[in-house]
């Protein structure tokens, strides 16, 4: 039973750490994205109206990007039940992006406030343990994984570029002239011969 489960805990982890991998590569992109929209000002109102709210209300303030990203979410499943399968990822995967990316935003106007809430902090510390949890579990298999591919892929890599190598600096004397020299003889001799 523990073989069958094994791989199932893996992948429970390697989706929790993509959660955690978006979140913090789109976090920074969301953040160049206020800047450059000129947003700063915005912001600050913003956190100064989540200041004077109870905790309460912030956790709603904190759920809006969830709930407006939803219809967006149902139309990308939509689209994947009727066989639009390559539009239906597109959708899922530019509202799971837009989604961690609003949702790390808020969560950063909110974050004080939320962890006034003991429950939202045990839940937070619950989620951080999960996080090094998954990494303990994912980080042995990603050693594994690199080891396999610098003993396996790396030595075939750098064969390929050898070989890229002269066949470019071989130009008209390697491999690829002699093949251009083969074929216009072949066109030569191949044409009929005409009547003079």
């Amino acid at each position: 039973m523990r073989r069958l489960t094994k791989p199932l805990w893996i992948l429970l982890a390697l989706v929790f750490l993509l959660e955690a991998w978006l979140w913090d590569h789109v976090r920074p992109l969301i953040a160049r994205l206020v800047v450059l929209i000129a947003w700063p000002a915005l912001r600050a109102r913003i956190a100064a109206a989540i200041a004077r709210l109870p905790p309460y209300p912030t956790l709603l303030v904190f759920l809006v990007p969830v709930l407006l990203l939803l219809p967006l979410k149902l139309l990308g499943v939509w689209m994947f039940a009727h066989g639009h399968l390559v539009g239906g990822i597109a959708v899922l995967a530019l509202a799971k992006v837009t989604s961690v990316g609003a949702t790390a935003f808020v969560f950063d106007v909110t974050r004080p406030k939320l962890m006034q809430l003991a429950w939202f902090r045990r839940l937070s510390d619950l989620v951080l343990r999960g996080l090094a949890w998954a990494h303990a579990l994912i980080d042995p298999v990603k050693a594994e994984v690199r080891a396999w591919a610098a003993h396996t892929i790396a030595p075939a890599m750098r064969r390929l570029r050898r070989l890229a190598r002269r066949l470019r600096a071989g130009g008209r004397s390697g491999l690829v002239g002699r093949m251009l020299r083969l074929r216009r003889r072949l066109r030569r001799h191949g044409q009929p011969k005409t009547a003079r």
